[in-house]
């Protein structure tokens, strides 16, 4: 089984998730603070192959120039892709912070069966707090981005948001899955699919 560490990091407090493989790591959503993501990997002697974003707001894409530098690949649905070079599309030229204007991904993510070190990832489409973002169906885990938070849903204010799109993708694709999956969101604490399905106020 992969190990998973998460770290909040950034003035928005994104949860970054690391997990970890036979000496090998996948970042997602790596919004800030490379250097601590780097210590983690360190720590856990753990060399980064892949970061992983759900989508591309600049709050969950911060630090990947920081961790690029160490050789690994990006991958984000292609939806998205633009957002990764473009600050007024990843709305990083509107925060005050950091403006981001790259690098551009590797390689994309489509919806459908991704695999790393034999553990079949599903990449699940999820448009509608962005048109690209994306949930990882990893087993009993869903990554679920900013799509679906513990008691709430991501924004649909934003360029390219829809609540119509967003509220069909958590309904059609998420409320479907085993009621018993843990949920780690890009922000805020744990829930699992059950929970959501009978208390989420939004769906």
């Amino acid at each position: 089984m992969p190990e998973l560490e998460k770290i909040k990091v950034g003035a928005l407090e994104t949860n970054c998730y690391i997990v970890g493989k036979e000496g090998k790591a996948l970042v997602i959503d790596p919004g800030d603070e490379g250097k601590k993501i780097k210590e983690m990997l360190s720590q856990r002697k753990w060399e980064l192959e892949y970061i992983i974003n759900t989508h591309g707001h600049a709050d969950h894409i911060g630090a990947n120039s920081d961790l690029k530098d160490g050789g690994a690949e990006i991958l984000i649905h292609p939806d998205d892709a633009g957002m990764l070079t473009n600050p007024e599309e990843n709305l990083s030229q509107f925060t005050g912070g950091p403006v981001l204007t790259g690098p551009p991904a590797d390689s994309f993510l489509n919806e459908g069966n991704w695999n790393w070190k034999g553990e079949a990832i599903k990449i699940i489409h999820t448009p509608g707090h962005t048109p690209g973002g994306i949930c990882l169906l990893w087993g009993g885990w869903l990554f679920s981005g900013d799509t679906l938070f513990a008691g709430g849903v991501g924004r649909t204010d934003l360029p390219g948001g829809n609540m119509n799109a967003l509220v069909d993708s958590i309904r059609g694709k998420l409320f479907v899955l085993d009621k018993e999956i843990r949920v780690f969101p890009g922000h805020g604490p744990e829930t699992t699919i059950g929970f959501e399905v009978e208390n989420n106020p939004f769906i």
